[in-house]
This record gives C-alpha cells, sequence and structure tokens, in this order.
C-alpha cells in the first residue's frame, strides 16, 4: 500500500517495493498538489496490485540515452537525423537533466525543464552564429521529439511505467512568414549574376524547388537534357542524393549507413568530410521537371564545363558533379551563399538566404497551379503536407480570396440580391403595416393597448 504524506506544502506518496535482488525499498516521490499525489497513489496500488508495478532502477537521463542511441538510433535514424539529435542531447538535455534518475521524470519536471530550455542560450555549432540568442520554441519542439521517442523505449524496456512527455507542455512553434524574392526580384538577380556556379544554383533551386544541397550533390548522370527529352518536354532531374559535411564518428557509429560517396580531405586531421548521402526522407528521392529554359541553360553550362575539364586534364577531380568548384572539387553550401550575399548586396535586393529562393518557387508555384498543394509537394520533397499548408498559407489564402471573386462572377451575375428581401421579412413587414393603421383608425383599441402595457408594467414590478 502507499500513502500520502504532507510535508510543508508538498505532496509525498510514500511506499515499498522489491528491487532486482528481492530486498525490500522504500520510495518516496513529492508533487506539488494532493490531487498529483492522490493520482500517483491510485497507479502506483493498481500496478503493484495487478503486477505491471516497475521497480525504479538507478538509471541517469545521461546514461540512457547512451543506451539510447546506441541501440534504437542505429539502426532507425539516417545519418543527418542522428547528427542533429546527437547534437541535441549534447547541447540542451545532458547539460540540463542529464544527471537525473529516469524515475525521477515526471511532467512537471518535464514541464520545468522546457521553462529553463527558454532561458538557455543557442550553442555555437562549427562556428556559425545561432539564428537566435536564446533557444526557440522550434528546437524545444525537436528535444521534445526525441525524448517522447526515447521515452518510449524506456517503457517497452521497462526501465519505467510511462512516458511523461506526451504529458508536457511543450511551447507551440508558430510558423512566420517568410520574407521572400518575387518573381521580378529573382529576375533581376539573374540577370545580373556573373558567377556561373551561383546562376546555375539560383536557377535550380527557383524552377525546381532544390535545396542547396541537393544542387550541389547534383551529378550529371541524374541530368536528362537530351534533344528527345526537351521535344517531349520530359527534361527532368532525378533527386537521389544530397553533399553535405558529416563527422566522421557519426559515419563510424552508423556504419556508413547511407553513405553514397566519401570526398578525401584536402588537410590532414580533419574530423569531418564531404559526402554524398541519401536524402533524409524517402519523398526527398524524387523526380523534377525543368522548364527548357532552364535545361538549355544546364547543356551551355555542360559544355563550358568540358573544356575547363579538358584544359586541366588529369588534375581536374571529376566527381561528375553539376555544380563543383573550378578543379572539379565539391563546391560546399558556404561557396554559393557568399556569392549569393555579394549579389544581394550589389544590387540592394531585400535580405534574404539562398534557401529563401526555395520558398520563393514553392509561393510561385502555388499561385500557377491555383493552390495544388499535392503537386508542389511533389517538387519539394516535404515529407509531410503539413508543412507546405502551414508555411505557406498567406498563399491559399489568396486564391481563397479569388475563388470568393470566381463565386461572384460565375453564380450571381447578373443578379442583384441586395434589393430582394427574405419572404419572412416581407410578411412580418405587412402585417405591422396593419396593425399600425389598425390603432391609428380606432382610438378605443389604442387605449385599451395603452391600458393592458400598464397593467402588465405594473405587475412585473
Amino acid at each position: 500500500m502507499a500513502t500520502i504524506i504532507k510535508r510543508k506544502k508538498k505532496y509525498s506518496v510514500v511506499y515499498y517495493y522489491e528491487d532486482e535482488k528481492g530486498e525490500k525499498r522504500q520510495k518516496w516521490e513529492t508533487y506539488n498538489t494532493h490531487a498529483e499525489a492522490k493520482k500517483r497513489k491510485i497507479e502506483v496500488e493498481s500496478e503493484q496490485s495487478n503486477g505491471t508495478f516497475i521497480p525504479p532502477k538507478d538509471v541517469t537521463v545521461r546514461d540512457f540515452l547512451y543506451d539510447f542511441i546506441k541501440i534504437y538510433g542505429t539502426t532507425h535514424w539516417a545519418l543527418s537525423t542522428y547528427e542533429s539529435n546527437c547534437s541535441l542531447i549534447a547541447n540542451y538535455i545532458n547539460p540540463i537533466i542529464g544527471d537525473v534518475l529516469i524515475q525521477n521524470i515526471t511532467p512537471k519536471v518535464v514541464d520545468e525543464y522546457y521553462q529553463t530550455l527558454r532561458k538557455t542560450k543557442s550553442v555555437v555549432k562549427r562556428n556559425r552564429k545561432p539564428k537566435s540568442e536564446y533557444v526557440t520554441p522550434g528546437v524545444i519542439n525537436s528535444v521534445h521529439k526525441v525524448m517522447r521517442c526515447a521515452f518510449d523505449q524506456a517503457v517497452k524496456w521497462e526501465l519505467i511505467s510511462r512516458n511523461p512527455f506526451p504529458l508536457a507542455n511543450r511551447p507551440k512553434a508558430v510558423y512566420k512568414k517568410r520574407d521572400i524574392w518575387d518573381a521580378e526580384m529573382i529576375r533581376t538577380a539573374l540577370n545580373a549574376c556573373k558567377e556561373p556556379k551561383l546562376y546555375i544554383a539560383m536557377n535550380l533551386a527557383f524552377a525546381c524547388s532544390l535545396r542547396l544541397g541537393e544542387i550541389i550533390g547534383l551529378q550529371w548522370d541524374n541530368v536528362h537534357i537530351s534533344d528527345a527529352d526537351i521535344a517531349a518536354d520530359d527534361a527532368h532531374v532525378m533527386i537521389v542524393q544530397e553533399l553535405s559535411r558529416v563527422s566522421k564518428d557519426a559515419r563510424q557509429f552508423l556504419d556508413e549507413k547511407d553513405i553514397i560517396q566519401v570526398f578525401p580531405s584536402m588537410m590532414n586531421g580533419t574530423s569531418t568530410n564531404l559526402v554524398l548521402k541519401k536524402p533524409k526522407t524517402e519523398s526527398s528521392i524524387r523526380k523534377v521537371w525543368l522548364p527548357k529554359t532552364v535545361a538549355y541553360i544546364l547543356r551551355k553550362w555542360k559544355e563550358e564545363q568540358d573544356e575547363v575539364k579538358d584544359f586541366f586534364g588529369d588534375e581536374y577531380y571529376d566527381y561528375n558533379l553539376v555544380v563543383a568548384l573550378t578543379n572539379g572539387r565539391p563546391c560546399e553550401t558556404r561557396v554559393i551563399e557568399k556569392e549569393f550575399n555579394k549579389l544581394k548586396e550589389k544590387l540592394n535586393l531585400p535580405n534574404v538566404v539562398f534557401h529563401s529562393l526555395r520558398h520563393s518557387s514553392t509561393t510561385y508555384k502555388l499561385k500557377l497551379n491555383k493552390g495544388d498543394i499535392k503537386a508542389t509537394q511533389g517538387d519539394t520533397g516535404h515529407a509531410q503536407i503539413d508543412m507546405i499548408t502551414d508555411v505557406y498559407a498567406h498563399i491559399l489564402d489568396e486564391d481563397r480570396k479569388i475563388n470568393a471573386q470566381k463565386f461572384e462572377d460565375a453564380f450571381y451575375a447578373g443578379l442583384d440580391l441586395r434589393n430582394v428581401k427574405p419572404p419572412e421579412y416581407e410578411k412580418a413587414n405587412s402585417e405591422l403595416t396593419n396593425v399600425m393603421q389598425a390603432l391609428q383608425n380606432s382610438p378605443e383599441l389604442t387605449a385599451m393597448l395603452s391600458s393592458l402595457i400598464s397593467q402588465a408594467a405594473t405587475n412585473s414590478k
């Protein structure tokens, strides 16, 4: 049996259990309210009576997450997911609750933890300045996702009896309307762009809705721009990989999972490598059709690239990449982003990042196809359609306004309903007119009605 003991303003649930060695032990769990303590008392007694009670184990969050990554992460996570989740654990989980026993993680503890995260400064990663000074609701939601999954496993492994994270109050991540370039701004930037790699990258980002990692990881084998392809309006690219810089530790830990090709480092002793790897999700593997102009731009670019290859001869690193450095080596994202920033400042265009061209593309396509979300999702490779409906809701709202205008033109054209009154209104108006005329023609009826109204008012007091 469990008992509730009040200590100052707290309530403790006290119960006995047998540990793994069969020794009897006592456990104290403290709660802020009597209702919380009573609920926990009932849970403990119910679990002990039906044989589902799990004895507390002295396992810290830090130790548990190490096993969770080793057993679960290696088999379920893609390389990019592994790196991002390990980063969250190292930067925002272990430093704050890593030494807490997993048995002591309650919904209240999780709520307090999220409050602490809101006041925690963002960690600098790979010498890049964080976008926000403090941890954002989006990062907290990412932490929540990892921890909810981890503690689901803890329940399955019978380390705890319930997962506290689904009951916690996590902050809501609100998608903000993104600052983007419109089509005219992009046309201006393309006309002024003199850097060939950036020119190709911008066209692929806007026309094909590609991510920068997909652009710089694209190889000519996956570009289909023959005369027959263009004549049949079937010029397209196949997105099957992306270029990324990943740590050697992550690759070894995952046993080179999802790695297609590793590019040799230019310097010794580096802890990371550029790699071609599979996209994060299956939906990112896709076929994207090219406008004819973009197809011809790529053909011209291929001719120029082949001339450079002939000039360098054996000194050219031929990795068959569409966007590459002059000597053929992979072109990192920072190279394109640097050139993009220079062009943006030169033309005094709105301050956006290169990735915003993908959002400009999505916005433009939604307007062109009248809000066909499914077709747009096919180009963007979003795993969930909610990403488009949440982020680009303002575009869909614009189309809904147009729908109302079209409805007006198609259905109500030539029909002025503003001067048409509902039959019920006309009938009531006619009856009221008849009553008024009767009162005017009969002083006796008016006096009787006044007397009745006065009597009713007296009785109501």
